[in-house]
């Protein structure tokens, strides 16, 4: 996610940054605004930078899809669930 000053006056200009975004806070804010923490990443790669909980305007929010062609592999095996456990 793209957070820039259209979501906040503290991500204007260069303090722009690239957001994965791992949670969203459900407690109560100003209207139209709300907490997310996640982990800036460069966007080049995709590598985590630093984790961060940031407030914003969810109209500023600017969603981007990740491109296949520079997405990591990831070599993850697929979760399976026990029934009763």
């Amino acid at each position: 996610m793209l957070i820039d000053g259209r979501a906040s006056v503290q991500f204007g200009g260069d303090r722009a940054l690239w957001l994965r975004v791992t949670s969203v806070c459900d407690k109560p804010t100003y209207h139209g605004w709300v907490w997310l923490t996640g982990y800036c990443i460069e966007p080049g790669t995709g590598k985590a930078l630093a984790r961060r909980e940031i407030f914003v305007q969810i109209t500023g929010l600017q969603i981007q899809q990740r491109k296949t062609d520079s997405a990591p592999s990831r070599n993850v095996a697929p979760v399976t669930r026990r029934r009763g456990v």
